[in-house]
């Protein structure tokens, strides 16, 4: 298996969701923050099997169960490192900037 690296603007979508969902229903936040380790524990053992973006090299897209959540992730040799628990709704895209130069197209 894979080793997992979380970009730490990703970690603070998650954190703030699950707080979000926490105050709507106890208990919730807590669901969400399962479901996205369930994501990216699918993602670190088969991380070229889910949907890939064409234009970006190595990057996949794993929606998360019961929510309204995708992991953005890329694959890098044993490397997966998660670029954004992004919100399927709200400004797609918003996360390339954390790819660095030649991957920001």
């Amino acid at each position: 298996m894979l080793k997992v690296e979380i970009h730490p603007e990703a970690q603070a979508e998650l954190d703030a969701a699950i707080v979000w969902y926490e105050q709507e229903r106890k208990g919730l936040g807590l669901d969400l923050l399962e479901e996205v380790d369930r994501a990216i524990g699918k993602a670190m053992r088969q991380p070229d099997v889910w949907r890939s973006y064409a234009t970006l090299a190595n990057l996949h897209r794993l929606n998360v169960r019961r929510f309204p959540y995708c992991v953005i992730y890329r694959r890098q040799h044993a490397m997966v490192t998660v670029v954004a628990v992004a919100h399927q709704r709200r400004k797609p895209g918003y996360w390339r900037s954390r790819l660095g130069n030649s991957d920001n197209q």
